[in-house]
């Protein structure tokens, strides 16, 4: 492949995965505290994040793999999972490391998840909430097309995409939070014995 090809292959190869990146934040957000499509099952959604999660692997290891290997930048391997080492465009170079460390942190757990503990799996997943701007970040001060304007447009639709999905969680977690107590308050246990137990969602049933 030409330099041309390569650079062509990196930059469409980065906007793919950080629109899958995307997807898998949204996904990610909307399936869990029970924060699911009415009409979806859990599984459904839950299949399709890791699906996309995967996908988004892939793309990403095109896009680092392209960047190494067009020789019209250096970039070595080393500095694609080695923060700041990059001799060409040091910093925004860096940060894409750091998107692709807290990534494989991610996938790796992932794919460990039945040999760990809850707690630590769920602990090391958070980092895929700070992979995304940290990617988004990469995406736009590396990018040499970030000023056109459809890269532009894409970029805000990630984020609007990625906020309404947060929003969207934290009001049904509001909700949830609400519709407990309120099942406490008929079965006459304590808010806060109801959040350690669970005890309200069986006392309101059995009301």
């Amino acid at each position: 492949m030409s330099s041309t090809d390569l650079w062509y292959a990196t930059r469409a190869s980065g906007l793919m995965a950080l629109i899958l990146l995307t997807l898998t934040m949204v996904l990610g957000m909307t399936t869990t505290t029970r924060a699911r499509a009415r009409n979806w099952p859990g599984f459904a959604q839950q299949e399709m994040h890791r699906r996309i999660s995967m996908i988004a692997v892939v793309f990403l290891g095109i896009h680092v793999v392209t960047s190494v290997l067009d020789t019209f930048v250096n970039i070595s391997w080393a500095a694609v999972v080695i923060p700041f080492t990059s001799s060409y465009g040091t910093f925004w170079v860096g940060v894409g490391a750091i998107a692709l460390d807290l990534m494989i942190a991610v996938f790796v757990t992932s794919l460990l998840r039945a040999r760990m503990r809850p707690g630590t799996w769920r602990a090391v997943h958070w980092l895929a909430y700070l992979c995304w701007p940290v990617a988004l970040a990469h995406t736009f001060g590396m990018g040499t097309d970030s000023r056109e304007g459809w890269v532009i447009v894409l970029g805000i639709v990630c984020v609007a995409s990625v906020a309404a999905a947060l929003a969207w969680r934290l009001r049904e977690v509001s909700r949830q939070t609400s519709a407990r107590t309120a099942h406490a308050a008929v079965a006459g246990v304590p808010p806060k014995h109801l959040a350690l137990t669970g005890q309200g969602r069986r006392g309101s049933r059995r009301a």
